[in-house]
């Protein structure tokens, strides 16, 4: 098969990579729902040593870098309570964490999630995360320049490998939250 972007030796379609993927990744395509086909998300095998964006587009192509989104988990705090949340916006772009997140979770503060955090709660690997296969009951923020795009580069869950994925799909997964904004250069 060939890659809808970039130019990867390895693309399959997702549900044909469950082995590659970690499990709430390949769960998620598993019981995928929407109006974009599971096998419109395609995994690419990738080097773990380039996983990291600045590196990956020297490796993989610079096109790829106004293609690719970053998954980062967050936490708002307000009272005695926590929420854990995902954004999701474009690799040329940071998240407005003390803005828009803080104001769209009505958190009085909100911060980076620390990595112990991160993996423990999503199942998936530093460097890695990906909106696919978050749990299901945490707001996933989408920063709206995600979904504009006709395919975004995204983890998989795990450093080796990323998936590709239909933009507007990140606004059909479990609890997404479009927003504008979100994503600040």
């Amino acid at each position: 098969m060939h890659a809808p972007i970039g130019n990867f030796g390895n693309a399959t379609p997702a549900p044909d990579a469950f082995d590659e993927l970690t499990r709430p990744v390949a769960d998620a395509v598993r019981h995928w729902r929407g109006s974009v086909p599971a096998d419109q998300i395609v995994y690419v095998d990738t080097d773990p040593e380039w996983a990291d964006t600045a590196t990956f587009v020297e490796h993989y192509g610079r096109e790829l870098l106004e293609q690719s989104a970053n998954c980062v988990v967050v936490t708002g705090k307000r009272g005695g309570g926590t929420t854990l949340a995902a954004c999701v916006v474009l690799s040329t772009t940071r998240v407005d964490v003390n803005g828009v997140v803080r104001r769209h979770l009505g958190a009085r503060k909100a911060s980076f999630a620390s990595m112990d955090t991160a993996t423990g709660e999503t199942g998936m690997e530093y460097g890695g995360i990906t909106p696919v296969g978050l749990p299901g009951d945490w707001p996933v923020l989408v920063d709206s320049a995600v979904v504009d795009l006709p395919y975004v580069l995204v983890g998989s869950g795990r450093r080796r490998g990323k998936l590709l994925v239909p933009g507007k799909a990140f606004a059909e997964l479990p609890g997404a939250v479009v927003l504008e904004g979100l994503g600040v250069a």
